[in-house]
């Protein structure tokens, strides 16, 4: 395997802070699966919080890292989104959105004072989240006749994999899960089904 089946990221939103000469960051950590989630929580954000100076902020989606973006909200560039992307990185986190809220307190803290704030600001969040770990999964529908339950449920539970949207007529169906480090393993077994089709879905 070119990379781990396992990710780590948090389980529940954490906060943090950090003051410096009377500007005050207050940063909100929040777990995310997809882009898509982005937009609203950030507009929610800015609504909260529309007395702040800066809303900045970054993420990393994916079990694989490929999706990630910093912004920072009129800072000078690199002082911001940057640094909070490098807290991200260094603890090895993804599936994460961290949003730093800026109220300036009327003293210019120069370029490394501000990495230095949104940086430190974002570590304290960090430090106060739950962090877990993930196994990579492939999701399957499998499709089969009837006569080959019993095979199928088998490795199922030989293989302690999950099962959903179960359909149990002439042809069934349902969905499962296979970690990534045993799909070799496990898709051998399955391919040994009489007239069993694997649809594959998707990575995560």
């Amino acid at each position: 395997m070119l990379f781990s089946d396992t990710y780590k990221t948090i389980r529940y939103e954490s906060e943090g802070i950090y003051r410096d000469k009377g500007s005050r960051f207050l940063a909100f950590v929040i777990p995310v699966t997809s882009q898509d989630e982005i937009k609203p929580i950030l507009e929610d954000y800015r609504k909260k919080y529309h007395d702040a100076r800066h809303h900045c902020f970054a993420y990393i989606i994916g079990y694989d890292k490929s999706i990630w973006r910093s912004n920072d909200d009129g800072e000078p560039s690199g002082t911001a989104g940057k640094p909070i992307l490098g807290q991200i990185n260094s603890n090895d986190l993804t599936n994460i959105l961290i949003i730093v809220v800026r109220y300036f307190g009327g003293t210019l803290l120069g370029v490394s004072g501000l990495i230095n704030a949104y940086r430190n600001a974002t570590a304290d969040a960090i430090s106060k989240a739950e962090i877990i770990e993930c196994t990579v999964k492939e999701y399957y529908r499998l499709i089969f006749p009837y006569s080959s339950m019993n095979d199928v449920m088998k490795i199922i539970k030989d293989e302690n994999l999950f099962q959903s949207e179960q359909r149990f007529e002439l042809e069934c169906s349902l969905k499962t899960a296979i970690r990534l480090s045993a799909k070799e393993h496990t898709l051998s077994r399955f391919g040994s089904v009489e007239n069993l089709h694997l649809e594959y879905l998707e990575t995560r």
